[in-house]
C-alpha cells in the first residue's frame, strides 16, 4: 500500500471493516475488460497479526449457471480461476473550498486470489452458513430444494489489504 499510515493491520479491526460491508465486488477475467459483479458474501478471517499474515476466505452464492461460472471455466485451470475482489463501507464526503479539496472518507478491503466452486455438499453448506452469519441469519434452516439449485463459490485470497481513510 502506497500510504502505509492508512493501512489497517489488526485482525479485529479488519473483521470490523468486513462486517460493515454489505457487498463484495468480484472481478473475473474476460477476453477484453475484466467483468466485475457485486455479490452477497460471507467470510472467514484467521491467523496472523495483519493482512499480510492472515488467511481470508470469501464465500458467495449464485445460480448453477451464468456468466460468472462461464468465466471461471473459460479462464481457469483445474476448476480454479484468478480473481480480484473489493469491498468498502463507511463512506463520507469531505467537502472542500475548492474542487481539489474534496475527498471521501471510507474503509475498504481489496485483494486477489483464486475462486472456485465449493468442492462438495459439505463445503457448500459451510459457505452458505458463513454467508448467513455475515447477514445475521446464523442458524436458520436451508430449503433443500433451493440448495440443489444453488452454486457456492469460494475465493481464497492470496493477498489482501485493508485501508482506512479518515481524513
Amino acid at each position: 500500500m502506497r500510504k502505509s499510515d492508512r493501512e489497517v493491520k489488526s485482525i479485529e479491526k479488519i473483521k470490523a471493516v468486513i462486517d460493515g460491508c454489505d457487498a463484495c465486488r468480484v472481478g473475473l477475467p474476460t477476453e477484453g475488460a475484466p467483468y466485475v459483479v457485486p455479490l452477497n458474501f460471507g467470510y472467514e478471517l484467521c491467523g496472523g497479526d495483519g493482512a499480510g499474515e492472515a488467511k481470508l476466505t470469501l464465500w458467495f452464492h449464485c445460480a448453477t449457471e451464468g456468466r460468472k461460472l462461464d468465466l471461471i471455466d473459460a479462464f481457469g485451470s483445474g476448476g480454479e480461476c484468478a480473481a480480484g475482489f473489493e469491498m468498502d463501507t463507511d463512506h463520507e464526503l469531505v467537502v472542500g473550498k475548492s474542487s481539489c479539496d474534496f475527498s471521501m472518507k471510507y474503509k475498504s478491503v481489496i485483494g486477489t486470489g483464486v475462486i472456485r466452486r465449493a468442492a462438495d455438499a459439505e463445503e457448500k453448506l459451510h459457505g452458505l452458513k458463513a454467508i448467513m452469519a455475515h447477514y445475521g441469519g446464523d442458524g436458520l434452516p436451508f430449503n433443500e430444494a433451493i440448495l440443489a439449485r444453488t452454486c457456492v463459490l469460494r475465493l481464497d485470497a492470496s493477498e489482501f489489504a485493508c485501508k482506512r481513510l479518515d481524513s
